[in-house]
């Protein structure tokens, strides 16, 4: 089937993934760290406090995941999904109500857990488990919410500043998710078969095995893959959670820094496709040891980087990894450890995701009032990044000789 062909024939559920990955843009660290300057004055917060708090809440949420991200196994996305989305909006609103720094860490919890969390897991399993051999396809195409709130909502929320108390804003967003309900309710009317629980016709992983949670975590592979997992969350989630620092350190204003987010938003769509078409034709086995090299070859030009062009191509090049991290990660859960079970299993990954991006505002925002500015971490990051690479390319290797079943 062409590609034409498979967005006609699939535009409902398409459409459905599209938009739970648009609305978690409200919890996603590219659009809370719009407010970042605000929050730290509203609240008399340093970058250390304030990357502290990220990372509390942040770390909490990954907690929850373990146990909240196996729901996608029992429930239905049409209801599951609406019920985040509650659950956004109100978290949304309880930024909006916050009295007083004592009272962040709860919100960026919520934030986080319904937003990059919950809504992002939802539809990358519902395609992962709807989809087997175009699952490649399906997950780029999910992932173009993404893309859309990347390039978007920082340049508009930015601007709506100038305007509006920034508060406001956020009963704004709550307004916006209680508002994309009834979309996905109409998306998700008809039921696509196989059918977005687990019973329906799973696909199974490494050696014809439907793995399970337990059986998953005393395999050596899902060790061996979670700090390459864990770099991306960490570095690209600090990248954009110290844009404002970031700003400040290379002079420039940061509406300059912003007006840049739509490079690194425009390669990540191609990489999202590519990687998608590349995940249908070769599989993740090739692709997980090297994807994440044009992310650390971003950081380098990134710390040396002088004027906006540079900053725009250092950009550019990070985005090539954002497009397989955001199709290769559940992809390759689904290819060597099924999708019977996929849900609770990519709970675990997420739980690390997410943990990597606690990490990630909490120790740079550490350095960085200790003296050490995030341009000058960011030789060490790529070295980090490339040591995970490395590690991942020895046991993707030695694993792939255990998948009996083509999917």
């Amino acid at each position: 089937m062409s590609f034409l062909g498979f967005l006609r024939s699939n535009v409902r559920w398409l459409s459905a993934g599209v938009l739970l990955t648009l609305v978690s843009s409200f919890g996603q660290t590219f659009f809370i760290s719009v407010f970042a300057g605000e929050i730290r004055q509203e609240f008399g917060l340093s970058h250390g406090a304030w990357g502290g708090i990220y990372s509390l809440g942040t770390a909490t949420s990954a907690i929850v995941m373990i146990w909240a991200g196996a729901l996608t196994d029992k429930f239905r996305v049409r209801s599951l999904g609406a019920f985040v989305m509650v659950g956004l909006a109100l978290a949304c609103l309880s930024m909006a109500l916050a009295p007083a720094a004592w009272a962040l860490p709860v919100v960026i919890f919520l934030l986080r857990f319904t937003g990059q969390g919950m809504n992002s897991h939802i539809a990358s399993v519902a395609m992962a488990r709807w989809y087997v051999a175009t699952r490649g396809r399906a997950l780029a195409i999910a992932s173009m919410g993404y893309a859309i709130g990347e390039a978007a909502l920082p340049l508009v929320f930015v601007s709506l500043m100038t305007l509006f108390y920034w508060k406001f804003l956020w009963v704004v967003c709550a307004s916006l998710a209680l508002a994309c309900i009834p979309a996905l309710l109409f998306l998700l009317n008809e039921e696509r078969t196989p059918q977005s629980v687990a019973d329906e016709s799973p696909s199974a992983g490494m050696n014809g095995l439907h793995w399970q949670r337990f059986s998953v975590l005393r395999h050596w592979l899902f060790w061996a893959v979670i700090p390459s997992l864990m770099a991306p969350s960490a570095f690209i989630t600090a990248h954009f959670f110290h844009q404002v620092h970031l700003a400040e350190v290379k002079g420039w204003p940061h509406a300059a820094l912003v007006a840049l987010f739509p490079v690194y938003t425009i390669v990540g769509v191609l990489s999202t496709l590519v990687f998608g078409w590349l995940i249908d034709r070769f599989g993740t086995a090739r692709l997980m040891p090297v994807y994440q090299i044009p992310l650390a070859a971003g950081f380098v030009l990134f710390s040396d980087a002088e004027s906006y062009f540079a900053a725009g191509l250092a950009m550019g090049v990070m985005a090539i990894t954002v497009g397989g991290q955001a199709t290769l990660a559940v992809a390759f859960w689904a290819e060597f450890y099924g999708t019977k079970h996929l849900g609770a299993i990519k709970a675990l990954a997420m739980a690390a995701l997410v943990f990597g991006s606690a990490i990630g505002p909490g120790v740079t925002g550490f350095l960085i009032d200790r003296g050490l500015n995030f341009e000058d971490q960011m030789i060490g990051i790529a070295v980090i990044i490339i040591a995970a690479s490395g590690l991942v390319a020895v046991s993707v290797n030695r694993a792939r000789r255990m998948l009996t079943v083509t999917l």
